[in-house]
């Protein structure tokens, strides 16, 4: 996905440079105090590389971050330093980019091979085409794919037979590899009927003694996990230390004394773990953190670059401009299925203009991106990246109770889900939401185009085909009378695509079309809020 860099929260960025530091008591973990014997004990360096959520092997804000030929240079300048060397990926990276509809996570499999990865964890896009596909692109990986708890109906075994784990001796130490992910991918995915996911939890009660017991003497959980879910793992069984993705944030945190460590998305930056292993005792000593910088100052590995030759000209295409923004682009996956963003805004009132409607309703899921796009150019991946799907823009006609009947439905799972995809955004419409009032009662007011909803009066609203046909829940909508039906539409990306190239430079702003409430307050979304939603003197009827 061609997203711009998404600064880290403020937890993080003071972190960071504990990280940097490269000192492992800084992390929260005391180092004990050292056997008289083994204080002079010398030591093996082992060092662990690491990544997470890459979708694309070119570089990513506007060139100033990423490219896996970049970070091919960097680990081959690592490599150099210390021949001890594991090269990690925490999972997502066959999907969803625009290169991925096309090629179906093929060319990230080419780009991992020709840049040397050793190991990944699966991760929930992994599964974005099915299960089929996902053995195809593990029969073609030259690496090792890990994930413990995804498990076959049918065989009872780890899905694709990949190894429950792996013990890899380097530099003379057994360092031990398990893998396992999101059980939510059963469902934000497509695993098929055939594919379960198991408690995590008890997958490591019951790995890490059989790792120990064939002889690892370092134990590294490879995860695509929430942060919490690896603090909870943590607490599971003894790890030495936890090396994550999915949060697409740079990350640190401690459980039970084990670090986790995470990289942001698309190889901003590449995660450098050095493991100090006694020689004689075999055991860790201390480790090491470090964050290296994927910028324009390394420069691109020749080796790589000609091995992704085949894909110059789908590149090149995707890289075209088609317009220009002069403000960022709120494209997050939270911010759209939660409240009013500048980019569900403007989506909403190009489809209404491309209509020809009165009102405009898209379901905040339909913005893929989960990105903030940065001032500057816009090209045909961003247009893809947000939507990727081959939906039309139509309209139909709709009574003011059926829409009020469809707002409730888009804001149902406000307190109940981090990221419900049917939550509306909207044009031509005003609308105030209560998360803590019952389900079918939350809607407070709506104004269409300045006057109050007529639940009597026909208006033409516009959506895109997926919602018109019932998509997301939206089954008030399937019967509906079309003005503009599904073959008549443009597409979304050509819809898009025009109103980026509408002005010389777009300048998007929210209006305060959607007004969020907690219990008759303001309220906003937050990422790790606890589920469901808690309300001031309203819990009870907020829980119905």
């Amino acid at each position: 996905m061609s997203s711009p860099f998404r600064p880290p929260s403020l937890s993080a960025l003071l972190l960071a440079p504990l990280l940097l530091a490269g000192c492992s008591s800084l992390l929260g973990r005391t180092p004990p105090s050292p056997e008289p014997e083994l204080e002079d004990e010398p030591t093996v360096t082992v060092t662990l590389l690491h990544v997470n959520d890459v979708y694309q092997f070119t570089p990513v804000d506007f060139g100033a971050r990423g490219g896996l030929a970049r970070l091919s240079t960097l680990r081959k300048q690592v490599l150099a330093e210390s021949p001890h060397t594991l090269f990690l990926m925490a999972g997502d990276t066959l999907g969803p980019s625009v290169e991925s509809t096309v090629h179906k996570g093929k060319q990230m499999i080419d780009a991992w091979n020709a840049l040397g990865l050793d190991y990944a964890v699966l991760g929930n896009h992994e599964f974005d085409f099915g299960p089929d596909v996902l053995r195809q692109r593990i029969k073609e990986s030259h690496f090792t794919w890990l994930g413990a708890n995804v498990i076959d109906k049918e065989t009872k075994r780890p899905f694709a037979d990949t190894p429950p784990f792996v013990i890899r001796e380097v530099g003379g130490v057994k360092v031990g590899i398990f893998g396992v992910l999101l059980g939510k991918t059963k469902y934000s995915s497509k695993p098929g009927p055939n594919v379960y996911f198991t408690d995590t939890c008890a997958k490591a009660r019951e790995l890490v003694p059989l790792m120990k017991a064939q002889g690892a003497q370092v134990i590294v959980g490879l995860t695509h996990l929430f942060v919490a879910e690896d603090k909870t793992l943590a607490r599971c069984a003894p790890i030495d230390v936890i090396i994550g993705g999915h949060e697409h944030i740079l990350m640190q945190a401690v459980s039970n004394g084990t670090p986790i460590v995470k990289m942001s998305s698309e190889a901003r930056e590449m995660g450098r773990v050095t493991l100090h292993v006694g020689t004689r005792s075999g055991k860790l000593r201390s480790m090491d953190f470090d964050v290296l910088p994927v910028t324009p100052d390394v420069l691109e590995d020749a080796a790589f670059t000609a091995a992704m030759h085949p894909y110059d000209a789908l590149t090149a295409e995707l890289s075209e401009p088609v317009g220009r923004t002069s403000v960022p682009l709120d494209a997050n996956e939270q911010a759209n299925r939660n409240h009013e963003t500048n980019l569900g805004s403007f989506i909403a009132d190009a489809y209404r203009q491309a209509a020809g409607a009165q009102v405009a309703l898209i379901n905040g899921g339909a913005i893929r991106s989960d990105s903030v796009l940065r001032p500057g150019p816009l090209t045909r991946r961003d247009v893809l990246a947000i939507h990727p799907f081959p939906d039309s823009v139509v309209s139909i006609e709709v009574t003011g109770a059926v829409l009020l009947q469809a707002l409730e439905h888009g804001v149902s799972r406000s307190a109940e889900e981090a990221d419900p995809g049917r939550f509306p955004q909207v044009s031509g419409i005003h609308y105030t939401f209560d998360i803590c009032r019952p389900v079918g009662e939350r809607i407070e007011s709506v104004r269409v185009n300045g006057e109050p909803l007529d639940p009597k009066r026909t208006y033409t609203l516009a959506t895109n085909s997926y919602i018109s046909g019932g998509g997301d829940g939206y089954i008030m909508f399937k019967g509906a009378k079309y003005q503009v039906a599904p073959k008549q539409g443009r597409t979304t990306q050509e819809v898009l695509r025009a109103a980026f190239a509408s002005a010389p430079s777009i300048v998007p702003a929210t209006d305060g079309r959607i007004r969020r409430l907690r219990a008759g307050a303001q309220d906003v979304a937050t990422k790790d809020e606890e589920l469901p939603i808690s309300c001031p003197a309203m819990g009870a009827r907020a829980a119905q």
